[in-house]
C-alpha cells in the first residue's frame, strides 16, 4: 500500500498561515502577526499536533521552512521539545527548492524538479510523510492534488493580510471532510480534509429552478 502525504497547517480565521509560530518566522509583505498561534494554543490542539508528529516517517518542506527548522530543532534535543527535536532528527527531511541549497541537517535531501515524480517516490518508500508548514510549496501540492490529507486546525483570531493557502486567484478544488472537526479548549477546530480529484459543481437555489 502506498504512503500517504498529509499537509499540516496552522490558520486564522480568516485563512492566513504566515508565521504562526513566532514574529520573526516570516515577515514578507510587512506581516506584523508572527507568533499568533502561541497565546492559543492548548492541550487539545498540543495532542493532536504531537500524535501526526509520531506517525510521521518523513518531512517534506519547503526551503524556508527548512532553514526555519534546521536553524531551530537540532539545538533542542535536550531541551523541553526534545520528543519533537530527535523525531526531527531521525527521520528523513526532503526539500523542494529551486536552488541548490546547503542542507547540512543530517538526512536531508534535495528533490528534483518533477515535483509530482518525487513526490510519487516518497509515497512508495514511507508510510505517512507531513508537510509541515511550507506555505509556498503547499500551494504547488494543492493545486496538482499531490497529497492525501489536509490537516487544518482554524483559530479564532482575525489578522487580516498574509499568506494564504487558498487564494483568491488560486485554482478551484473539490475537498471532502474525513472525520468530524475537533475543537480545543482554547477554541481551535481541527479539520482533517481529502482531494476529490473534481472540480466544485454548482447548482441553483432560486425557487421553483
Amino acid at each position: 500500500m502506498a504512503g500517504r502525504i498529509h499537509i499540516d497547517l496552522f490558520t486564522t480565521l480568516d485563512g492566513v498561515a504566515q508565521a504562526p509560530g513566532g514574529p520573526e518566522e516570516d515577515t514578507a509583505g510587512g506581516f506584523s502577526f508572527g507568533g499568533w498561534q502561541a497565546p492559543l494554543i492548548g492541550s487539545a490542539d498540543g495532542e493532536q499536533i504531537m500524535a501526526g508528529i509520531r506517525a510521521t516517517d518523513a518531512l517534506l518542506l519547503g526551503r524556508r521552512t527548512y532553514d526555519i527548522f534546521a536553524g531551530y530543532w537540532p539545538h533542542q534535543v535536550d531541551g523541553p521539545d526534545a520528543e519533537i527535536a530527535r523525531k526531527f532528527d531521525a527521520i528523513p527531511k526532503y526539500v523542494a527548492s529551486r536552488g541548490e541549497p546547503d542542507l547540512g541537517w543530517r538526512g536531508s535531501h534535495l528533490l528534483g524538479p518533477d515535483i509530482a515524480a518525487e513526490v510519487a517516490e516518497l509515497r512508495e518508500r514511507h508510510n505517512e510523510v507531513h508537510v509541515i508548514g511550507s506555505i509556498d510549496f503547499a500551494h504547488t501540492l494543492v493545486a496538482q492534488s499531490l497529497f492525501d490529507q489536509l490537516n487544518l486546525w482554524v483559530y479564532p483570531i482575525v489578522v487580516g493580510p498574509g499568506k494564504r493557502l487558498f487564494e483568491p486567484d488560486g485554482p478551484p478544488a473539490g475537498l471532502r471532510l474525513l472525520a468530524p472537526p475537533e475543537a480545543s479548549e482554547r477554541g481551535a477546530v481541527l479539520l482533517r480534509y481529502a482531494p476529490t480529484g473534481e472540480k466544485p459543481t454548482t447548482g441553483d437555489m432560486t425557487p421553483g429552478a
